[in-house]
């Protein structure tokens, strides 16, 4: 509510025209100019799509490489053995191995933000389900994260992809970068995602795909963006 902002998220709040659908370049602008916190915030792209999100077959989810990455230090943990394992370490992964992490994340580490697999680790690593489901962590071949070149998947995950997915309430969250990024870099990686979600589109679904598109950073308010330039192709 209102009264429970700080001043500083009232004064930003001003600045912002709630009855406006930006385009993105100036969402990026004014989000930019508003009054911020000490700390390098991150900035979010949040959609509200027309889909529901109880039927298996409206699902969205996809990964997206950022052009200017994501500012964020990503930790990668690699289950997997032999050449592949070798090929993770080399590639920069944080934490590789195979039963002896499993065993590790059974007991609660959980000091990643990626976990890749290769295939047939995925035999013993579906044990952790219950473990890393409910942070988003699990290995998935939809997004790359089940494979046999652990090596580019690193690669890919420390230059900046990001994962998106659908919630429970029908909407899509993802980070495009952080504040310090200039506005060329911002809006680029912010059209990447856009462009991203909308392939991501189910043949399922009916009517308008993006019902509510937003830019925000991690203390500031919402900034409404109009989808339409993106929803044509």
């Amino acid at each position: 509510m209102q009264h429970d902002r700080s001043k500083r998220y009232r004064a930003a709040s001003e600045q912002v025209d709630r009855n406006k659908a930006y385009n993105l370049n100036e969402a990026v602008t004014t989000l930019k100019k508003l009054p911020a916190p000490k700390f390098d915030q991150t900035v979010t792209m949040s959609f509200r799509l027309g889909v529901d999100p109880k039927q298996s077959h409206q699902m969205v989810r996809g990964t997206c490489p950022l052009p200017h990455g994501s500012g964020k230090q990503v930790r990668v943990l690699v289950f997997a053995e032999g050449d592949a394992a070798t090929a993770a370490r080399n590639a920069g992964a944080e934490y590789v191995g195979f039963k002896d992490m499993i065993q590790k994340a059974q007991e609660g580490f959980q000091d990643f933000d990626v976990a890749i697999a290769t295939p047939a680790a995925m035999a013993e690593v579906r044990k952790l389900g219950k473990v890393l489901g409910p942070r988003g962590l699990m290995p998935n071949p939809k997004t790359g994260t089940v494979t046999d070149d652990t090596a580019k998947a690193v690669q890919e995950v420390k230059a900046g992809r990001v994962e998106f997915k659908l919630d429970k309430n029908g909407n899509v969250a993802v980070p495009v970068g952080k504040i310090s990024f200039n506005e060329e870099q911002l809006v680029q990686n912010g059209t990447a995602v856009i462009e991203a979600v909308v392939r991501a589109r189910p043949a399922t679904a009916k009517g308008r795909f993006v019902e509510g598109l937003s830019l925000s950073a991690t203390m500031s308010p919402g900034i409404t963006v109009d989808p339409s330039p993106y929803l044509s192709f």
